[in-house]
């Protein structure tokens, strides 16, 4: 009898971990700190007009958080506003000015994510 209780305890656990593994290659667990951890910032507004608009593909983003993390990396460039995809993996970054593709690859690689291409 208390093999059978200690089999369907284990049976529970196992069924929880794989729900929450799920859940997190999902986009929707508590990956990275959680989504709770980082307010979402609103869009930021830019000093001057659109002179340029950049995709960027980025790789490692696996939830809410990540992304908001993306786009604060992106928001702290002068002249950069960004808003970010999460379960494409990408970001879309507004530029007033002439902003060099090595400089948001800096600042995304040092929030802790790969940039894959910038167009």
């Amino acid at each position: 009898m208390v093999d059978a209780a200690i089999i369907l305890i284990v049976i529970l656990l196992l069924f929880l971990a794989l729900k929450g593994s799920v859940r997190h290659f999902k986009g929707q667990g508590s990956c990275c700190g959680g989504t709770s951890s980082l307010l979402k910032t609103g869009e930021k507004a830019l000093d001057g007009p659109v002179v340029s608009e950049r995709r960027v593909r980025i790789s490692g983003m696996h939830c809410a958080s990540c992304a908001e993390r993306v786009k604060r990396a992106i928001d702290s460039i002068d002249g950069a506003s960004a808003s970010v995809d999460q379960p494409s993996g990408t970001a879309t970054v507004r530029l007033d000015r002439a902003i060099d593709d090595t400089v948001i690859r800096k600042r995304i690689e040092e929030a802790g994510y790969k940039v894959d291409s910038i167009s």
